[in-house]
């Protein structure tokens, strides 16, 4: 069991993130310790470079990433957690799956088609290219496992394509890159904005009010699930025409780390939205108040990010080699070795 996962460096991390992602990437690194693999995290930077965006800015969101990532319990000793540009096999990689992927396949991602439109200006061949760079990322580690969100299964199905036509076509019957399998959270895995519950929380698409941020103090937190909003019923039950009430109660269920069910039987005296709201946003502070006070001391010490950053990547390089070496075999390409 091999484990893989990239965080993009780009915006502020709201709760969906760390719900979704960050605190599975913790499990996933305890769960691979303890089978003797290992969990490999990256901050891909390469990919936030598909869209417009400021160089010094892309570099302070690396390090308040990687400060969030270590704050929330990665521990550079127990699984690889380093950023993506430091590792070239990663570029040479995509450009060589490139050669086996579909330009169909690439044309009908959802994600291209969405983020292509919000473009004014240039569309570039690096979104459209984003799914055959993430699967080199994955593939470049024979990881087994990836954790991601609902809004990713479509490039997994993707990643898993390419390593099935890379082996048919290069593999000589034997299995050069190994196809990933994807674990999605039952609970958590699409946390929605609090003021458009019919959206996921975004940095990009969402509203002020409604996205919460991982450092947001518990004032804030507080003000800001107080505000969050639910419907006219005052009756606290999931379902598809309450959007705002199961959100809350799937991120109380997180908190607490129970089941939705035994959320909703915890609230029957409840007197109405205001005794959900304030549940969750305690539960909330009590979550991410951790991670906010290990938070600082991280960020305040650049130097050490970057050496924490180094060092996974000389763990990562050595890992990706082996498999770039056994694909240019494959393949052909450069010196016979």
């Amino acid at each position: 069991m091999r484990i893989f996962s990239g965080i993009q460096p780009t915006g502020r991390k709201h709760l969906g993130n760390y719900i979704g992602a960050i605190r599975h990437y913790v499990e996933g690194q305890e769960r691979t310790h303890t089978a003797g693999d290992l969990a490999i995290y990256c901050i891909v930077d390469l990919h936030a470079t598909t869209v417009p965006y400021e160089p010094a800015v892309l570099r302070e969101r690396l390090y308040d990433t990687a400060a969030i990532l270590l704050a929330s319990g990665l521990d550079p000793d127990r699984c690889v957690f380093f950023r993506q540009g430091d590792v070239l096999e990663h570029a040479e990689l995509c450009w060589l799956l490139s050669s086996v992927t579909a330009h169909g396949d690439l044309n009908r991602m959802h994600q291209f088609k969405e983020k292509s439109a919000a473009q004014r200006e240039l569309v570039s061949a690096g979104l459209f290219l984003y799914p055959v760079l993430q699967a080199a990322d994955v593939l470049a580690y024979r990881a087994t496992e990836v954790p991601v969100g609902e809004d990713q299964r479509q490039h997994i199905e993707l990643m898993r394509d390419i390593a099935d036509r890379f082996n048919a076509r290069f593999g000589a019957g034997r299995e050069v890159l190994v196809a990933p399998g994807h674990r999605i959270p039952e609970i958590g895995a699409k946390i929605m904005d609090l003021q458009e519950p019919a959206k996921k929380m975004s940095t990009t698409g969402g509203s002020g009010e409604g996205t919460l941020y991982v450092l947001d103090d518990p004032a804030t937190i507080e003000k800001k699930f107080k505000r969050a909003v639910t419907d006219s019923e005052n009756e606290i039950r999931r379902g598809p025409d309450k959007p705002g009430v199961t959100n809350l109660i799937d991120i109380l269920a997180v908190c607490r780390g129970v089941t939705p069910d035994e959320v909703v039987a915890s609230l029957a005296d409840a007197r109405g939205y205001g005794d959900l709201k304030a549940a969750v946003a305690a539960g909330v502070i009590e979550l991410l108040t951790p991670v906010r006070e290990r938070y600082e001391a991280l960020r305040a010490d650049e130097a050490h990010l970057e050496g924490v950053l180094g060092r996974g990547a000389d763990r990562a390089s050595a890992i990706a080699a082996d498999t770039l070496a056994d694909v240019r075999r494959a393949m052909g390409v450069g010196p016979v070795v």
